[in-house]
């Protein structure tokens, strides 16, 4: 095969260079990376095939690892910037950081040397509330519930409210733990994020 060829077949074939021209960074926890779901069924899937049909312009590239902290997402997000050179980030990280207890103030901190970093890079940043467990009591609960509109008002970004609270107060809609929702809550999580990622939708040359 003529493989110069056929590269220069696909560059011609209409639609195919602008095709997925713009990504969508996604750096979460479990909640993103689709924990104790069957493959394909978690809320970046069914955002990704949203996105062929109403912006096909736009690819996922999901980032997100299962059990990671703010600090990890930090530590991770210069390399995954350089490598994917994104149009957009998706800040969904801080859950962890509640369940062992980390300062507020070190969650903050965290969030906004990626918010800041992100923007850096050229791209527009959407924060996610993380949920916190009442575990440490009701005044740290309310710190770190606190601290996202704080840093999304301070780093003039957008705020996405907790994602999976709506979710997780109905019947069926979480795993056997009560931390995860299930395959069926998942369309609930994209629809409470989609409001806000729609608006940023666009795509422009970098």
């Amino acid at each position: 095969m003529n493989y110069r060829l056929w590269w220069l077949v696909l560059l011609m074939w209409p639609g195919w260079a602008t095709a997925a021209s713009c990504s969508l960074l996604i750096v979460g926890d479990s909640l993103s990376s689709g924990y104790g779901l069957a493959p394909g069924q978690g809320w970046v899937d069914r955002l990704d095939a949203r996105l062929k049909k109403a912006a096909p312009q736009w690819r996922v590239v999901n980032a997100s690892v299962s059990g990671d902290t703010t600090q990890n997402g930090l530590q991770r997000l210069k390399p995954a910037l350089d490598r994917q050179r994104p149009h957009g980030v998706l800040i969904e990280l801080g859950g962890n950081d509640a369940l062992r207890g980390t300062p507020p103030d070190a969650i903050r901190q965290n969030l906004v040397a990626m918010v800041r970093e992100a923007r850096a890079s050229g791209a527009w940043v959407l924060l996610l509330d993380a949920p916190v467990l009442p575990n440490y009591g009701k005044a740290y609960a309310d710190a770190v519930a606190k601290l996202y509109g704080e840093v999304a008002r301070a780093e003039k970004i957008t705020r996405v409210p907790c994602f999976v609270c709506a979710v997780g107060v109905k019947p069926g809609m979480m795993q056997a733990d009560g931390i995860h929702p299930n395959e069926k809550g998942q369309a609930g999580m994209l629809d409470a994020v989609w409001p806000y990622l729609k608006p940023k939708l666009r795509c422009p040359e970098k």
